[in-house]
């Protein structure tokens, strides 16, 4: 049982280690980086919101039903519910209505709306691609640059140990007497330098894996290493592929910014059409239900007699005066009974109304409210229109810059290239030369240090092309991958 226990520790901790060194590649990096976004989860909740107005706008075609109830109690003279008489009693009173309304023709300004914030949704979606796209490509940049950082730290490191090598060698001919210690002394030297440029290398390596991670929005703490495809692995469209007329035809139906601003546009003109048809009548249909109820509960008592007292009247006595007429005054004997409403059902059957029309609204003057709204609209046309004209224009030049900057890239890498093969032959040849005496230490160090620099600049020039080439096809739908 114990052995069993250890091999199953053991399985997990394997595991755990296995997914702690686990390398990212781009494309992990990358869904990370949307996963983990802030400012995309806020466009996806602005989303949400525009899909809600949508539902909202399209569900307003539906006829409004609404229920309303009202219970209380009322003292001192008003209506009594029940029986419609103005009296002067307390009773317990509840009223229901049920309501509903329908708009027939407004002048197509509802579905105008309706389609409006339908696009508006569509923007919203749009927006958040933009996004995405712009984080993704802010992480390849950011991957790419640790990829190059690492690929100068290890050209960086083979340049010390070439300089060791010789100094080991050197050290030799010196502790032989075939060469002076000057020699030595000036290998040490390039050795320092050498150890230096590879220290700051690995710094350099060390601060693009921070960048990177901040783009991701990653925990600097977090142990983190990525996959490191050989530069020349990398797949590269064709340049003849990515002519810029080419390109920019296919930017304007793919990139998402374009997206954005034609659905915007769309919901403009019908937003105005909707500020349009609110110049003119509206007709609309009604109905409604109500009854009510009042409950009271009155004693009643016997009435004895007891006496008169004028009423206020007169009457003719026939010789030209007059009669007071008296009136009978009762005081109230035993209770014998109560008076109280009818029943609950009944009193709803009695008091059950109905009710049915059709409106008319018809705006005469509210402002100048509507008519400014409409001229506002078609001004906010006129902005959007002029916002896709400028923003297609700045694609339009971005794209043409991109590709002028991937030539000169090409041509940058190209050369750098043959700068290595030159730096390499002549340190070749220098190396030859000093190991038969007849190049000096310091003439060897300098080619050497001539051939590292043209490596770094190589490197440097080849991911420079790399990344103008994956701009040019990020500008043609191609994503982002390496």
């Amino acid at each position: 049982m114990y052995r069993k226990l250890k091999l199953l520790i053991s399985f997990c901790l394997c595991g755990i280690m296995a997914q702690a060194q686990q390398k990212w590649n781009l494309q992990r990096c990358v869904q990370y980086a949307l996963d983990s976004n802030i400012s995309i989860k806020q466009n996806e909740i602005q989303a949400q919101l525009a899909g809600i107005t949508y539902k909202e706008s399209k569900l307003s075609q539906i006829p409004t039903v609404n229920f309303s109830n009202n219970e209380g109690y009322r003292f001192g003279k008003s209506q009594n519910p029940s029986t419609g008489i103005l009296e002067n009693r307390n009773f317990f009173q509840v009223g229901l209505n049920l309501q509903s309304s329908v708009t027939i023709f407004n002048w197509y300004s509802r579905k105008n709306t309706i389609l409006a914030n339908e696009w508006s949704l569509q923007a919203s979606k749009a927006a958040t691609d933009k996004l995405r796209n712009d984080i993704a490509l802010t992480v390849a940049n950011s991957y790419l640059q640790v990829l190059l950082a690492r690929q100068q730290e290890q050209i960086a490191d083979v340049q010390v140990k070439q300089s060791i090598s010789q100094l080991d060698i050197v050290n030799k001919q010196v502790n032989a007497g075939a060469l002076p210690e000057l020699n030595a002394v000036e290998l040490q030297a390039q050795l320092a330098n050498d150890s230096a440029n590879l220290i700051s290398a690995k710094g350099n390596v060390t601060q693009a894996k921070y960048v990177l991670k901040a783009n991701m929005n990653l925990d600097a703490a977090t142990p983190f290493e990525i996959e490191e495809p050989a530069a020349d692995q990398i797949p590269l469209e064709p340049i003849a592929d990515l002519q810029p007329e080419n390109v920019y035809a296919l930017a304007l139906a793919n990139q998402p910014q374009q997206k954005v601003n034609d659905y915007n546009l769309k919901a403009a003109q019908k937003n105005s059409l909707a500020a349009k048809a609110a110049l003119y009548p509206s007709i609309g249909a009604y109905g409604g239900l109500s009854t009510n109820y009042g409950y009271f509960r009155s004693p009643t008592y016997t009435q004895i007699p007891n006496g008169y007292a004028p009423s206020g009247l007169v009457v003719s006595d026939g010789s030209g005066g007059f009669i007071d007429v008296q009136k009978p005054l009762f005081t109230n004997g035993g209770k014998n009974g109560y008076i109280t409403s009818d029943p609950l059902g009944t009193q709803f059957s009695n008091n059950f109304g109905q009710s049915i029309g059709i409106s008319l609204s018809v705006p005469i003057f509210n402002g100048w409210q509507s008519k400014a709204n409409y001229q506002r609209s078609k001004l906010n046309i006129k902005t959007l229109e002029y916002q896709v004209q400028l923003d297609n224009q700045t694609l339009k030049q971005d794209i043409f810059q991109a590709y002028n900057a991937a030539i000169v890239a090409l041509e940058k890498f190209n050369s750098s290239l043959a700068q290595v093969d030159a730096a390499q032959k002549s340190y070749d040849f220098a190396t030859k030369r000093y190991n038969i005496g007849m190049l000096s230490t310091l003439e060897l160090v300098t080619d050497q240090n001539n051939l590292f620099r043209a490596k770094l600049q190589y490197v440097s020039n080849q991911f420079d092309y790399i990344f103008k080439m994956k701009i040019l096809e990020f500008y043609k739908g191609m994503g982002v991958k390496l």
